[in-house]
């Protein structure tokens, strides 16, 4: 893991950015800093298959205004190795932008995200006994024409009397455009829950490792992605078709 972030820090360190440009960064769905103009619409279809699951999911988010953006998504799951099948919880959230890369000397972006998670079935929520959850947020970094450094700490609580808990998240990314049309990047999620599962002795815990490759046309992008989970060992393979209306 060590020679994996000296590599993507290297890259980032010799990478030569230049001021950016909004017409490179305007529909750029895949950056980790994006928020769509105001009375856009962004539709984000995916699927990825993990651990004998398939993942089908769709989500929706809105431009209310040029700082605010509110969003839905919901995606299904089928266990080949099992009966783990079902709708995950709906996530309805938003992202208000806080500053924008005009508004400081250092062009810093700095975003809040805040949402809420009901319903679905119990095979596919984290933890599966949490009927709602509620996040909240702050994404911050730096675009240029060239690439993006990004992060992103996201806390979530789930309140229950008996097997109340809650996790934090931590995501680096760096993401390049590395010609007119297509892009790069890599990342890392590394979450820390406060307890296990009292009933099972699940740990919560998880340290994943992300690399993706977009392709752009127009307003449309599609994306592959490979994503590795230290923890359980596994490989997460997937693809993901963002359009903006």
């Amino acid at each position: 893991m060590r020679k994996i972030l000296s590599t993507i820090l290297a890259c980032a360190f010799f990478a030569l950015p230049v001021s950016s440009h909004a017409n490179v960064l305007e529909h750029d769905s895949s950056d980790p800093l994006y928020l769509q103009n105001a009375e856009e619409l962004l539709s984000q279809t995916y699927i990825s298959y993990w651990n004998h699951m398939l993942r089908i999911g769709q989500g929706f988010s809105y431009g209310m205004n040029p700082r605010l953006a509110l969003g839905a998504n919901v995606h299904y799951q089928h266990h080949f190795n099992g009966e783990l099948d079902g709708f995950s919880a709906i996530d309805l959230g938003a992202i208000y932008r806080m500053t924008r890369a005009s508004d400081t000397e250092s062009h810093v972006i700095s975003d809040l995200l805040f949402g809420f998670k009901f319903g679905g079935s119990s095979h596919a929520r984290t933890p599966y006994y949490a009927d709602s959850t509620y996040y909240a947020g702050i994404r911050f970094g730096r675009q240029w024409a060239g690439m993006t450094l990004a992060a992103t700490i996201k806390s979530s609580w789930v309140f229950d009397d008996e097997r109340g808990m809650s996790f934090i998240d931590f995501m680096p990314e760096a993401y390049f455009r590395i010609a007119p049309k297509w892009r790069v990047g890599g990342g890392f999620t590394i979450r820390k829950a406060t307890n296990k599962d009292q009933a099972t002795g699940d740990d919560y815990d998880q340290e994943w490792l992300h690399t993706k490759m977009v392709r752009q046309y127009g307003r449309t992008q599609y994306i592959g992605h490979i994503d590795y989970e230290f923890e359980s060992d596994e490989i997460q393979f997937g693809g993901k078709v963002n359009i903006v209306f």
